[in-house]
Protein backbone atom coordinates (compact mmCIF):
# COMPACT_ATOMS: atom_id res chain seq x y z
CA UNK A 1 0.00 0.00 0.00
CA UNK A 2 1.50 3.25 -1.28
CA UNK A 3 -0.28 6.51 -1.29
CA UNK A 4 0.67 10.35 -1.58
CA UNK A 5 -1.92 11.16 0.78
CA UNK A 6 -3.97 12.92 -1.47
CA UNK A 7 -7.35 14.76 -1.22
CA UNK A 8 -10.09 14.54 -3.71
CA UNK A 9 -13.51 15.88 -4.18
CA UNK A 10 -16.05 14.03 -6.44
CA UNK A 11 -19.88 14.90 -5.85
CA UNK A 12 -21.37 11.32 -5.66
CA UNK A 13 -24.87 12.68 -6.70
CA UNK A 14 -23.11 14.49 -9.99
CA UNK A 15 -25.22 12.56 -12.99
CA UNK A 16 -21.59 12.70 -15.08
CA UNK A 17 -19.84 10.80 -12.12
CA UNK A 18 -22.60 7.93 -11.64
CA UNK A 19 -23.43 7.37 -14.60
CA UNK A 20 -19.73 6.61 -15.32
CA UNK A 21 -17.47 5.98 -11.99
CA UNK A 22 -15.33 3.99 -14.35
CA UNK A 23 -13.93 7.79 -15.59
CA UNK A 24 -12.94 8.52 -12.42
CA UNK A 25 -11.70 5.15 -11.08
CA UNK A 26 -9.24 5.09 -14.04
CA UNK A 27 -8.02 8.28 -13.28
CA UNK A 28 -7.70 7.05 -9.57
CA UNK A 29 -5.09 4.39 -10.27
CA UNK A 30 -3.08 6.14 -13.28
CA UNK A 31 -2.31 8.09 -9.95
CA UNK A 32 -2.84 6.85 -6.74
CA UNK A 33 -6.14 4.37 -5.66
CA UNK A 34 -5.66 5.50 -2.65
CA UNK A 35 -7.29 8.75 -1.23
CA UNK A 36 -8.98 10.88 0.90
CA UNK A 37 -12.84 11.79 -0.62
CA UNK A 38 -13.45 14.66 0.85
CA UNK A 39 -17.21 14.19 0.39
CA UNK A 40 -17.66 11.47 2.48
CA UNK A 41 -15.19 12.47 5.15
CA UNK A 42 -13.45 9.19 4.87
CA UNK A 43 -10.25 7.28 3.55
CA UNK A 44 -11.36 5.22 0.12
CA UNK A 45 -9.29 2.06 -1.00
CA UNK A 46 -9.75 1.54 -4.60
CA UNK A 47 -6.65 -0.78 -5.13
CA UNK A 48 -7.37 -4.50 -6.25
CA UNK A 49 -4.46 -5.86 -3.27
CA UNK A 50 -5.83 -3.57 -0.46
CA UNK A 51 -9.61 -3.97 -1.23
CA UNK A 52 -9.23 -7.53 -0.64
CA UNK A 53 -6.53 -7.06 2.40
CA UNK A 54 -8.85 -4.86 4.55
CA UNK A 55 -12.07 -7.03 4.35
CA UNK A 56 -10.08 -9.26 5.70
CA UNK A 57 -8.40 -7.28 8.41
CA UNK A 58 -9.66 -7.96 11.45
CA UNK A 59 -8.67 -4.37 13.22
CA UNK A 60 -11.85 -2.84 11.01
CA UNK A 61 -15.36 -3.94 11.81
CA UNK A 62 -18.48 -2.78 10.27
CA UNK A 63 -19.83 -1.69 13.80
CA UNK A 64 -17.85 0.24 16.29
CA UNK A 65 -20.30 0.76 19.02
CA UNK A 66 -19.55 -2.59 20.77
CA UNK A 67 -16.29 -0.97 21.74
CA UNK A 68 -16.31 2.17 21.89
CA UNK A 69 -19.57 4.75 22.91
CA UNK A 70 -21.18 7.58 21.21
CA UNK A 71 -19.94 10.28 23.67
CA UNK A 72 -16.38 8.79 23.19
CA UNK A 73 -16.76 9.04 19.28
CA UNK A 74 -18.59 12.36 19.02
CA UNK A 75 -20.98 11.14 17.76
CA UNK A 76 -24.52 12.89 18.26
CA UNK A 77 -27.62 10.76 19.80
CA UNK A 78 -29.72 8.39 17.71
CA UNK A 79 -32.38 10.57 15.63
CA UNK A 80 -35.90 10.21 17.39
CA UNK A 81 -37.59 9.77 13.85
CA UNK A 82 -35.44 6.65 13.02
CA UNK A 83 -36.36 4.34 15.73
CA UNK A 84 -37.92 1.74 13.93
CA UNK A 85 -35.56 1.77 10.92
CA UNK A 86 -32.15 1.69 13.78
CA UNK A 87 -34.11 -1.42 15.20
CA UNK A 88 -34.65 -3.50 12.74
CA UNK A 89 -30.83 -2.70 11.52
CA UNK A 90 -29.79 -3.60 15.10
CA UNK A 91 -29.39 -7.11 14.51
CA UNK A 92 -27.77 -7.06 10.78
CA UNK A 93 -25.33 -9.55 9.99
CA UNK A 94 -24.10 -7.15 7.86
CA UNK A 95 -22.85 -5.26 10.98
CA UNK A 96 -22.54 -7.26 13.65
CA UNK A 97 -18.93 -9.05 14.34
CA UNK A 98 -17.95 -11.62 16.27
CA UNK A 99 -19.03 -13.54 18.59
CA UNK A 100 -22.84 -12.35 17.56
CA UNK A 101 -22.15 -12.15 13.49
CA UNK A 102 -20.67 -15.77 14.23
CA UNK A 103 -24.01 -16.85 16.19
CA UNK A 104 -26.52 -15.48 13.63
CA UNK A 105 -24.42 -16.10 10.52
CA UNK A 106 -24.23 -20.17 11.71
CA UNK A 107 -28.21 -20.31 12.06
CA UNK A 108 -28.52 -19.20 8.53
CA UNK A 109 -25.55 -20.32 6.95
CA UNK A 110 -26.42 -23.84 5.90
CA UNK A 111 -29.62 -22.51 4.17
CA UNK A 112 -27.30 -20.61 1.15
CA UNK A 113 -24.78 -23.06 0.84
CA UNK A 114 -24.20 -24.44 -2.38
CA UNK A 115 -25.71 -27.60 -2.52
CA UNK A 116 -28.91 -26.22 -0.81
CA UNK A 117 -29.71 -23.27 -3.07
CA UNK A 118 -28.39 -25.82 -6.37
CA UNK A 119 -32.10 -27.11 -6.11
CA UNK A 120 -33.43 -23.75 -6.78
CA UNK A 121 -31.92 -23.88 -10.61
CA UNK A 122 -35.18 -25.38 -12.34
CA UNK A 123 -37.57 -23.51 -10.34
CA UNK A 124 -35.17 -19.90 -11.14
CA UNK A 125 -35.43 -21.48 -14.97
CA UNK A 126 -39.14 -21.72 -15.40
CA UNK A 127 -39.73 -18.12 -13.25
CA UNK A 128 -37.39 -16.67 -16.14
CA UNK A 129 -39.32 -18.48 -18.81
CA UNK A 130 -42.52 -17.35 -17.39
CA UNK A 131 -42.01 -14.13 -17.54
CA UNK A 132 -40.44 -13.78 -20.85
CA UNK A 133 -43.88 -15.24 -22.08
CA UNK A 134 -45.49 -12.20 -20.79
CA UNK A 135 -43.14 -9.69 -22.80
CA UNK A 136 -41.73 -11.68 -25.64
CA UNK A 137 -44.32 -10.43 -28.24
CA UNK A 138 -44.02 -6.99 -27.09
CA UNK A 139 -42.36 -3.72 -29.32
CA UNK A 140 -40.67 -2.60 -25.67
CA UNK A 141 -40.39 -3.73 -22.13
CA UNK A 142 -38.18 -2.53 -19.59
CA UNK A 143 -35.95 -5.67 -18.26
CA UNK A 144 -35.66 -4.13 -15.02
CA UNK A 145 -39.01 -4.08 -13.57
CA UNK A 146 -40.28 -7.17 -15.76
CA UNK A 147 -37.27 -9.28 -15.71
CA UNK A 148 -34.78 -8.59 -13.13
CA UNK A 149 -36.63 -7.48 -10.41
CA UNK A 150 -39.43 -10.07 -10.30
CA UNK A 151 -36.96 -13.37 -10.18
CA UNK A 152 -34.93 -12.73 -6.50
CA UNK A 153 -37.85 -11.11 -4.70
CA UNK A 154 -39.71 -13.94 -5.63
CA UNK A 155 -37.05 -16.56 -4.77
CA UNK A 156 -36.53 -15.16 -1.58
CA UNK A 157 -39.55 -14.65 -0.72
CA UNK A 158 -40.46 -18.38 -0.96
CA UNK A 159 -37.42 -19.55 0.45
CA UNK A 160 -37.94 -17.10 3.87
CA UNK A 161 -42.22 -18.57 3.25
CA UNK A 162 -43.31 -14.82 2.46
CA UNK A 163 -46.29 -15.56 0.39
CA UNK A 164 -45.07 -14.56 -3.00
CA UNK A 165 -48.08 -12.21 -3.56
CA UNK A 166 -46.06 -9.75 -1.47
CA UNK A 167 -43.55 -9.58 -4.27
CA UNK A 168 -44.58 -5.92 -4.93
CA UNK A 169 -45.04 -4.77 -1.26
CA UNK A 170 -41.60 -6.21 -0.39
CA UNK A 171 -40.25 -4.17 -3.23
CA UNK A 172 -41.62 -0.96 -1.72
CA UNK A 173 -40.47 -1.40 1.70
CA UNK A 174 -36.93 -2.58 0.47
CA UNK A 175 -36.63 0.60 -1.52
CA UNK A 176 -37.60 3.00 0.41
CA UNK A 177 -34.90 1.11 3.49
CA UNK A 178 -32.28 1.61 1.06
CA UNK A 179 -32.70 5.08 0.30
CA UNK A 180 -31.05 5.60 3.81
CA UNK A 181 -27.80 4.57 2.54
CA UNK A 182 -27.61 6.90 -0.47
CA UNK A 183 -25.32 9.91 -0.20
CA UNK A 184 -26.60 12.91 0.98
CA UNK A 185 -29.94 11.73 2.44
CA UNK A 186 -32.67 14.24 3.95
CA UNK A 187 -35.11 13.94 7.00
CA UNK A 188 -37.78 13.28 4.61
CA UNK A 189 -35.85 10.23 3.09
CA UNK A 190 -35.49 9.48 6.39
CA UNK A 191 -38.96 9.12 7.84
CA UNK A 192 -40.51 7.48 4.90
CA UNK A 193 -37.43 4.71 5.41
CA UNK A 194 -38.72 4.65 9.30
CA UNK A 195 -42.19 3.98 8.35
CA UNK A 196 -40.98 1.09 5.95
CA UNK A 197 -39.14 0.00 8.52
CA UNK A 198 -41.86 -0.35 11.05
CA UNK A 199 -44.29 -1.58 8.70
CA UNK A 200 -41.91 -4.04 7.46
CA UNK A 201 -41.20 -5.17 10.81
CA UNK A 202 -44.60 -5.72 11.94
CA UNK A 203 -45.55 -7.39 9.05
CA UNK A 204 -42.77 -10.25 9.58
CA UNK A 205 -43.37 -10.13 13.36
CA UNK A 206 -46.89 -11.41 12.44
CA UNK A 207 -45.59 -14.12 9.98
CA UNK A 208 -43.28 -15.48 12.76
CA UNK A 209 -46.48 -15.67 15.18
CA UNK A 210 -47.96 -17.59 12.32
CA UNK A 211 -44.94 -20.24 11.71
CA UNK A 212 -44.12 -20.25 15.81
CA UNK A 213 -47.96 -21.57 15.43
CA UNK A 214 -47.93 -23.96 12.19
CA UNK A 215 -44.00 -24.01 11.49
CA UNK A 216 -43.66 -24.53 7.64
CA UNK A 217 -40.65 -25.83 5.50
CA UNK A 218 -39.08 -22.50 5.05
CA UNK A 219 -36.18 -20.18 6.40
CA UNK A 220 -38.14 -18.11 9.16
CA UNK A 221 -39.62 -21.54 10.26
CA UNK A 222 -36.08 -22.89 10.57
CA UNK A 223 -34.90 -19.95 12.06
CA UNK A 224 -37.27 -19.39 14.90
CA UNK A 225 -36.69 -23.20 15.70
CA UNK A 226 -33.20 -23.97 15.02
CA UNK A 227 -30.39 -23.48 17.99
CA UNK A 228 -26.31 -22.81 18.46
CA UNK A 229 -24.84 -23.94 21.58
CA UNK A 230 -28.42 -24.10 22.78
CA UNK A 231 -29.64 -20.37 21.85
CA UNK A 232 -32.44 -19.48 19.45
CA UNK A 233 -32.74 -16.22 17.28
CA UNK A 234 -34.57 -13.39 19.88
CA UNK A 235 -37.23 -12.03 17.62
CA UNK A 236 -35.11 -9.12 17.15
CA UNK A 237 -32.52 -10.80 15.50
CA UNK A 238 -35.57 -12.89 13.41
CA UNK A 239 -36.67 -9.48 12.48
CA UNK A 240 -33.29 -8.05 11.67
CA UNK A 241 -32.05 -11.21 10.16
CA UNK A 242 -35.26 -11.64 7.62
CA UNK A 243 -34.96 -8.51 6.13
CA UNK A 244 -31.71 -8.17 5.50
CA UNK A 245 -32.21 -10.97 3.60
CA UNK A 246 -35.32 -10.07 1.78
CA UNK A 247 -33.65 -6.40 1.06
CA UNK A 248 -29.88 -8.04 0.09
CA UNK A 249 -31.54 -11.36 -1.32
CA UNK A 250 -32.91 -9.27 -4.24
CA UNK A 251 -31.71 -5.46 -4.50
CA UNK A 252 -28.09 -6.25 -5.20
CA UNK A 253 -28.86 -9.27 -7.86
CA UNK A 254 -31.52 -7.12 -9.62
CA UNK A 255 -28.88 -4.42 -10.04
CA UNK A 256 -26.72 -6.99 -11.48
CA UNK A 257 -29.20 -8.73 -13.40
CA UNK A 258 -29.32 -5.15 -15.01
CA UNK A 259 -25.92 -4.44 -15.36
CA UNK A 260 -25.31 -7.97 -16.80
CA UNK A 261 -27.39 -7.49 -19.51
CA UNK A 262 -26.10 -3.88 -20.41
CA UNK A 263 -22.21 -5.29 -20.42
CA UNK A 264 -23.37 -8.27 -22.89
CA UNK A 265 -25.13 -6.19 -24.94
CA UNK A 266 -22.81 -3.67 -25.44
CA UNK A 267 -20.14 -6.00 -25.15
CA UNK A 268 -20.44 -7.26 -29.00
CA UNK A 269 -19.79 -10.76 -28.20
CA UNK A 270 -22.52 -13.27 -29.20
CA UNK A 271 -24.49 -14.76 -26.32
CA UNK A 272 -25.41 -18.12 -27.71
CA UNK A 273 -21.72 -18.49 -27.58
CA UNK A 274 -21.50 -16.82 -23.85
CA UNK A 275 -23.85 -19.40 -22.71
CA UNK A 276 -23.28 -22.31 -24.39
CA UNK A 277 -22.01 -24.61 -21.71
CA UNK A 278 -22.68 -24.23 -18.30
CA UNK A 279 -18.54 -23.55 -17.94
CA UNK A 280 -19.42 -20.59 -19.99
CA UNK A 281 -22.34 -19.30 -18.47
CA UNK A 282 -20.21 -19.24 -15.28
CA UNK A 283 -17.03 -17.61 -16.83
CA UNK A 284 -20.16 -14.92 -18.17
CA UNK A 285 -21.69 -14.92 -14.88
CA UNK A 286 -18.16 -13.75 -12.98
CA UNK A 287 -17.47 -11.14 -15.95
CA UNK A 288 -20.67 -9.15 -15.16
CA UNK A 289 -19.64 -9.71 -11.61
CA UNK A 290 -16.19 -8.26 -12.42
CA UNK A 291 -17.28 -5.29 -15.08
CA UNK A 292 -20.18 -3.82 -13.54
CA UNK A 293 -20.62 -4.59 -10.01
CA UNK A 294 -23.93 -3.58 -8.70
CA UNK A 295 -21.86 -2.32 -5.60
CA UNK A 296 -19.19 -0.03 -5.34
CA UNK A 297 -18.21 0.86 -1.99
CA UNK A 298 -18.37 -0.98 1.37
CA UNK A 299 -17.61 1.12 4.42
CA UNK A 300 -15.59 -0.23 7.57
CA UNK A 301 -14.26 0.98 11.09
CA UNK A 302 -11.09 1.47 12.74
CA UNK A 303 -11.99 -0.58 15.70
CA UNK A 304 -8.35 0.55 17.26
CA UNK A 305 -5.52 3.77 16.19
CA UNK A 306 -3.76 2.91 14.25
CA UNK A 307 -1.36 3.48 11.23
CA UNK A 308 -1.38 1.66 7.93
CA UNK A 309 1.23 1.55 5.23
CA UNK A 310 2.32 4.92 3.38
CA UNK A 311 1.64 7.05 6.46
CA UNK A 312 -2.32 6.94 6.66
CA UNK A 313 -2.60 7.59 10.96
CA UNK A 314 -6.45 6.10 11.60
CA UNK A 315 -8.12 6.81 14.94
CA UNK A 316 -10.62 4.49 16.65
CA UNK A 317 -13.87 4.89 15.02
CA UNK A 318 -12.92 6.38 11.72
CA UNK A 319 -15.01 5.01 8.59
CA UNK A 320 -12.92 3.75 5.56
CA UNK A 321 -14.54 3.12 2.05
CA UNK A 322 -13.23 -0.15 0.68
CA UNK A 323 -14.47 0.52 -3.50
CA UNK A 324 -15.34 -2.81 -5.30
CA UNK A 325 -15.96 -1.00 -8.46
CA UNK A 326 -12.51 0.28 -8.34
CA UNK A 327 -10.47 -2.67 -7.34
CA UNK A 328 -12.65 -4.88 -10.42
CA UNK A 329 -11.09 -2.36 -12.44
CA UNK A 330 -7.55 -2.67 -11.41
CA UNK A 331 -5.12 -2.73 -14.24
CA UNK A 332 -2.43 -3.86 -11.81
CA UNK A 333 -4.63 -7.14 -10.87
CA UNK A 334 -6.64 -7.15 -14.29
CA UNK A 335 -5.10 -6.96 -18.00
CA UNK A 336 -7.26 -4.62 -20.45
CA UNK A 337 -9.70 -4.43 -17.36
CA UNK A 338 -12.29 -2.14 -18.85
CA UNK A 339 -12.88 -4.76 -22.07
CA UNK A 340 -15.39 -6.90 -21.22
CA UNK A 341 -14.14 -10.76 -21.48
CA UNK A 342 -15.68 -13.54 -20.19
CA UNK A 343 -12.58 -15.84 -21.18
CA UNK A 344 -10.19 -14.12 -19.13
CA UNK A 345 -7.92 -16.15 -17.17
CA UNK A 346 -7.30 -13.10 -14.18
CA UNK A 347 -10.95 -13.35 -12.55
CA UNK A 348 -11.18 -12.93 -9.12
CA UNK A 349 -13.46 -10.45 -8.68
CA UNK A 350 -13.99 -8.82 -5.18
CA UNK A 351 -17.99 -8.49 -5.84
CA UNK A 352 -19.15 -10.37 -3.19
CA UNK A 353 -16.65 -9.30 -0.16
CA UNK A 354 -14.38 -11.60 1.54
CA UNK A 355 -13.67 -12.49 5.30
CA UNK A 356 -16.40 -12.88 7.86
CA UNK A 357 -18.65 -10.90 5.86
CA UNK A 358 -18.14 -12.53 2.39
CA UNK A 359 -21.55 -12.41 1.30
CA UNK A 360 -23.98 -14.79 2.49
CA UNK A 361 -26.13 -15.02 -0.52
CA UNK A 362 -23.28 -14.82 -3.33
CA UNK A 363 -24.17 -19.01 -4.29
CA UNK A 364 -27.73 -18.34 -4.58
CA UNK A 365 -26.93 -14.88 -6.45
CA UNK A 366 -24.82 -16.46 -8.77
CA UNK A 367 -27.15 -19.53 -9.81
CA UNK A 368 -29.87 -16.44 -10.34
CA UNK A 369 -27.51 -15.17 -12.86
CA UNK A 370 -26.69 -17.88 -14.43
CA UNK A 371 -30.26 -18.98 -15.22
CA UNK A 372 -31.94 -15.83 -15.62
CA UNK A 373 -29.07 -14.43 -18.18
CA UNK A 374 -28.77 -18.15 -19.75
CA UNK A 375 -32.70 -18.27 -20.83
CA UNK A 376 -33.03 -14.53 -21.68
CA UNK A 377 -30.22 -14.80 -24.34
CA UNK A 378 -31.36 -18.33 -25.98
CA UNK A 379 -35.12 -17.44 -25.94
CA UNK A 380 -34.82 -13.54 -27.63
CA UNK A 381 -30.93 -14.14 -28.87
CA UNK A 382 -32.12 -11.02 -31.10
CA UNK A 383 -32.64 -8.76 -28.14
CA UNK A 384 -31.49 -5.09 -28.25
CA UNK A 385 -31.07 -1.80 -26.37
CA UNK A 386 -34.48 0.70 -27.28
CA UNK A 387 -32.68 3.58 -25.75
CA UNK A 388 -29.42 4.03 -23.67
CA UNK A 389 -29.49 2.84 -20.14
CA UNK A 390 -29.39 5.37 -17.32
CA UNK A 391 -28.04 4.52 -13.82
CA UNK A 392 -30.29 5.63 -10.44
CA UNK A 393 -29.06 8.27 -8.74
CA UNK A 394 -27.47 6.17 -6.12
CA UNK A 395 -23.62 5.77 -6.38
CA UNK A 396 -22.56 2.86 -4.19
CA UNK A 397 -25.76 0.96 -4.97
CA UNK A 398 -24.77 0.85 -8.83
CA UNK A 399 -27.73 -0.38 -10.66
CA UNK A 400 -29.96 1.23 -13.82
CA UNK A 401 -32.96 3.20 -13.29
CA UNK A 402 -34.32 0.82 -16.18
CA UNK A 403 -33.52 -1.18 -18.97
CA UNK A 404 -35.83 -0.60 -22.08
CA UNK A 405 -35.03 -2.88 -24.92
CA UNK A 406 -37.00 -4.39 -27.89
CA UNK A 407 -37.86 -8.18 -27.47
CA UNK A 408 -36.81 -9.70 -30.93
CA UNK A 409 -34.33 -6.87 -31.99
CA UNK A 410 -36.61 -5.58 -34.41
CA UNK A 411 -36.43 -1.60 -36.02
Amino acid sequence: MTTTLSKISRNPRDPGFFQNPYAFYDELHEADPTFFWEDYGHWCFGGWEDVNALFRDKRFGRQILHVATREELGWPEPKPHTKDFDAADAHSLLYLEPPEHTRLRTLVNRSFVSRQVEHLRPKIETLAHELIDKFEDRNEIDLIAEFAAPIPVLIIAEMLGVPTDMGDQLLDWSHRMVAMYMFGRNEEVERDANAAARDFSAYLRDLAAEKRANPGDDLISYMITTEHRGQKLTEAELISTSILLLNAGHEATVHQVGNGIKSILESGLSPGHLFATPEETEKTVEECLRFDAPLHMFTRYALTDMELDGGIRLKKGDEIGLMLGAANRDPRQFNNPNTFDPHRTDQGNVSFGAGIHFCIGAPLARIELQESLKVLFARLPNISLSEPPRYANVYHFHGLEKLMAKPAGAK
